[in-house]
Formats: C-alpha cells, structure tokens, sequence
C-alpha cells in the first residue's frame, strides 16, 4: 500500500470539497442529490485511495469518481426532467446595491445555464468555473477537444440568445485558437 497516495487523498479533500459539490450541483441540478454525491464520491475516494496515482492532480481523479457515481445513478433510474433545479435566486447572497445587481445578472445566468443540456452543463462548469482548459476538460469527460469547443460554442450561443447579449466571437475565438496549442 501507498502511504503517500493515502495522505494525498486523505489531506486533500477538504481542498476540493467546495469544487465537488458545484460539480454534483451541475451535474443533478439539486443541493441535497449533490451533497449525496460528494459524500459518495469521499467514501469512494477513501475506499480507492490507493488507486491514485501520486504526482498527478488530485481535483481530476475526484471529479472523475463523482462522475462516475452520477452516471451510474442515471443507468440506474429514469432522470426526472428538470425536476430539482435548484432556484438561482435562493442560492445566491443578497447584500448591497452593487451586490443585488450583480446577484440578479448572475441568477438569469445560473437559471439559463440550469436550461443548457447536461453535456453542454458540465462543459461550462469545467471550463468557465472550475478554470480547466479545454485539453482538461476533454480528458476529463473522454471526448476530443473538438467536442468542448462544439459544447461551449453552442452554450455560449444560447445563453447570448437567452440574455439578449451578442456573444463576443472574437474573444472567443482568440480562447478557441489558443486552446488548440
């Protein structure tokens, strides 16, 4: 047995559990199903532990062990179709002027990210918040890079759609054209 795996593991939780529970949030559109995915997902990692390899990035196995139970739970049951989406505006902090506004902005934008199909959900979840790089996130969801850039640019077209705003194409295919490098 690896002790260094064990303890890369075990101290490293804690680290990732905020990320973990966005991931699950994204992926079941549900607070309480996601807090049940964390949990499983640092049972899992704590039973497996010895399986991650040190040296290589903790935050990914962990995501892939998350992912992992949530596509097992979906073979296993019929998804309810958008039942469970957690209501933007309750989870967000209201506090100050500047606060609400942006608050308000932020839960149309949570609410039409919650309307995105679970693929293009995820891929902006990987990418935008949690700052992986399209390579990573490729890896991470065992598509072509290709596929991330489809997934987003089609995201970023519906959401541009849904908010009235143009998407800002030459900013985005400065990050596209970088990305491939």
């Amino acid at each position: 047995m690896n002790t260094s795996s064990h303890e890369t593991v075990r101290d490293g939780l804690a680290t990732h559990l905020a990320a973990l529970w966005r991931y699950g949030l994204v992926l079941s559109g549900n607070r309480d199903v996601a807090e049940d995915l964390v949990q499983a997902t640092c049972l899992r990692a704590l039973e497996r532990r010895s399986q991650f390899q040190p040296g290589t990035r903790l935050d990914r196995w962990l995501f892939s062990i998350l992912h992992s139970i949530w596509i097992n739970e979906v073979r296993a049951r019929v998804v309810r179709q958008g039942a469970g989406f957690v209501d933007a505006e309750l989870a967000l902090v209201v506090d100050g002027g500047r606060e609400i506004e942006t608050n308000i902005l932020a839960s149309q934008m949570l609410t039409e990210i919650g309307r995105l199909p679970e693929a293009q959900r995820e891929t902006v979840l990987l990418v935008y918040a949690e700052g992986y790089s399209y390579r990573e996130a490729a890896d991470h969801l065992n598509v072509p890079i290709g596929t991330i850039m489809s997934r987003l640019a089609v995201a970023r077209e519906k959401l541009a759609q849904a908010t009235g705003d143009r998407p800002a194409k030459e900013e985005d295919e400065t990050r596209d054209r970088d990305e491939r490098r």
